[in-house]
Parts: C-alpha cells; sequence; structure tokens
C-alpha cells in the first residue's frame, strides 16, 4: 500500500505540491492526471525517491521514503521501477541486453538473468526482437522492451510517465492493454501520470485529477466522470460545448445495466413535453460504458422534468 499525507515540495521557494493526500492499495491501477505545470510528474518523483520533499509523509508498505538513505533507497527502487515517455534504451546494445541490464548492474547470475528475458519477452510479446537493436524497432516495440526492463527485477510498483504521449492511437491502446494484462497476471500497482483523459478512462481504476500543486477532484473513474464536477469540465474543456440560450441544458447520464437509455422516450410519453437533443457520446471506461445526452428544455417545463429525473435515479447535471 501507498500512503501519501499532506505531501509539500518546493523549489526555490515556489510550492509546487500542497498538501497532496493520496491512498493507493496494492494491485490498483492508478492514474494521477493534469495538465502540464499542475505537479504530477514531481509527485511521481517523489514516489520513487528521485526528489526528496519538504514536509508531509509518502509510506510504501509503512516504510517512509524520507527517512531512508542512499543504500536503502537503491534497495527500495528494486520495487518502485518506471517508465518513460521517450523509452530510453541503450542504442548500441540488443533487445535482449537492454532488458538484462538492471539485473547484470546487480550481478544477477547469467542464467537466471536469461531465463528472465525470455519470460519477459513472452509477457510483452518481443520474443522475436531480442537480438535486434532497438533503432530496428517501432516505437510502440520500443516502449514494450522499456516494459520489460523496468519488470526485470520484479517490482512492486510500476510507475508510468506519460508513457503513451508519443504514440499513435492504435499503439497507445497496444500499450495500454498490455499495461492491464501486466496488472491482472503479475499483481503489480500500476501508477499512470497523464495529461490524456483517454488514458485514464481505458486503464485506471482510480483517478485524482491535480491542479496547480493540488488535488481538486479524485476517486473512482467511473464516479468522476458520473458526477461531472466542476474541476473536471474545467479540464476537459466541457465548458466549450454548444448550448442553447433558449430554455434550460441537462446533461442526461446514461448508465450501462438500467433503464436511463429510455429515459428519453419515457420523458416524452409520461411527462407530454416537448425539448431539443443538442448533442451526446458514449465514452468507455475499462470495461464500462458510460452515455451522456444534452438536452434542452422549455424553462416551464425544467421543475417537472428534474423532479422526474431524480425520482427514477437518473443522474443528470444542469448546464447554467
Amino acid at each position: 500500500m501507498i500512503e501519501i499525507n499532506n505531501l509539500k515540495k518546493s523549489f526555490d521557494g515556489l510550492e509546487v505540491l500542497k498538501g497532496i493526500n493520496i491512498t493507493i492499495e496494492d494491485g490498483e491501477i492508478y492514474g494521477l492526471v493534469g495538465k502540464s505545470g499542475s505537479g504530477k510528474s514531481t509527485l511521481l518523483r517523489c514516489l520513487n525517491g528521485l526528489e526528496s520533499y519538504s514536509s508531509g509523509s509518502i509510506k510504501i508498505n509503512g516504510i517512509e521514503l524520507n527517512s531512508l538513505d542512499k543504500k536503502e533507497l537503491k534497495i527500495l527502487r528494486k520495487d518502485v521501477s518506471m517508465i518513460f515517455q521517450h523509452f530510453p534504451l541503450l542504442g548500441r546494445k540488443t533487445v535482449y541486453d537492454n532488458i538484462g541490464f538492471p539485473m547484470k548492474c546487480w550481478k544477477y547470475d547469467k542464467k537466471i538473468i536469461d531465463n528472465r528475458i525470455k519470460e519477459l519477452a513472452e509477457i510483452v510479446g518481443i520474443t522475436d526482437k531480442l537480438n535486434q537493436k532497438p533503432t530496428t524497432l517501432s516505437g510502440g516495440q520500443k516502449q514494450r522492451v522499456s516494459i520489460a526492463r523496468a519488470l526485470s527485477m520484479n517490482p512492486k510498483i510500476l510507475l508510468s510517465d506519460e508513457a503513451t504521449s508519443a504514440l499513435d492511437p492504435t499503439t497507445t491502446a497496444d500499450i495500454l492493454q498490455l499495461l492491464r494484462e501486466i496488472n491482472k497476471k503479475l499483481g503489480i500497482t500500476i501508477i499512470v501520470v497523464t495529461h490524456q483523459m483517454e488514458v485514464i478512462r481505458e486503464v485506471c481504476q482510480k483517478v485524482s485529477l491535480l491542479e496547480n500543486g493540488h488535488i481538486v477532484t479524485s476517486g473512482k473513474v467511473d464516479d468522476i466522470f458520473l458526477n461531472g464536477s466542476k474541476e473536471l469540465n474545467r479540464f476537459l474543456g466541457n465548458e466549450e460545448i454548444f448550448r442553447s440560450s433558449n430554455g434550460v441544458n441537462l446533461r442526461i447520464m446514461l448508465l450501462e445495466n438500467d433503464d436511463s437509455k429510455q429515459i428519453i422516450s419515457k420523458i416524452a410519453r409520461d411527462l407530454d413535453v416537448d425539448f431539443s437533443i443538442l448533442g451526446g457520446k458514449v465514452d468507455k471506461y475499462r470495461d464500462k460504458h458510460l452515455g451522456s445526452l444534452l438536452i434542452n428544455f422549455h424553462k416551464k417545463d425544467i421543475y417537472k422534468v428534474k423532479e422526474y429525473l431524480t425520482n427514477k435515479h437518473i443522474v443528470w447535471h444542469s448546464l447554467e
């Protein structure tokens, strides 16, 4: 378990982390999302000991990071590994040697290194690339090598710092699916730092949204989107969506496995009201789908529409 309590971090008197509180359970895929400068990458570097922190606490399995000396931090980093946006591989080494490099530095037995490299190459899908150099690989293949290398020391925690930002959408989807498979197969805790909300929706179970060094909202991913906070809307740019200046605009959420999908026809039939559908979308959240419709109602009908939706336990948000 990772416990972060009232964490603060400053650079030259400028506070970049301002009282961060997060608990991450073993085996979770947890997202840290925010715009550039929000503090998410600094927080990640504090988690693996690359940055110290000014005050507060980070405990990994009960061990306070700021209490560790250099030797103890080195040992800790065996359990906390990291993958990066630009896959820093050794260009003159083969894929085989790149994956085995951390184990070689720790002077593992050659047979153990060989077995582990072949095991990881199969997990990440690059068994046919072991004798190639990184320059011959695609971006997605390079990131698979980076992931295999990050897993070589059997870490308990994998930190992903914008690991898909340099990849095309199809390759991004493949890498995200790989991270989910690794999480399921190895039970490893994964912390994903990104500015891409689609990454959060695809792989993360929980998320914290950072803004100017603060956590402005956090919780289960589908709940965060369902509740539609102002902070999330500001990050997504939902304030830019089309609205009608006449009447009242409501966003109605459409969930799986309930009757919300039929709610529009039911409103028309049960309340005998007119309305205009301004837009709609469906997003995927791991294995779930969540849809929403933007609807404009006449002002004279809005009270009974809201009352009807509430009584039917339909989630809705006013956009006024």
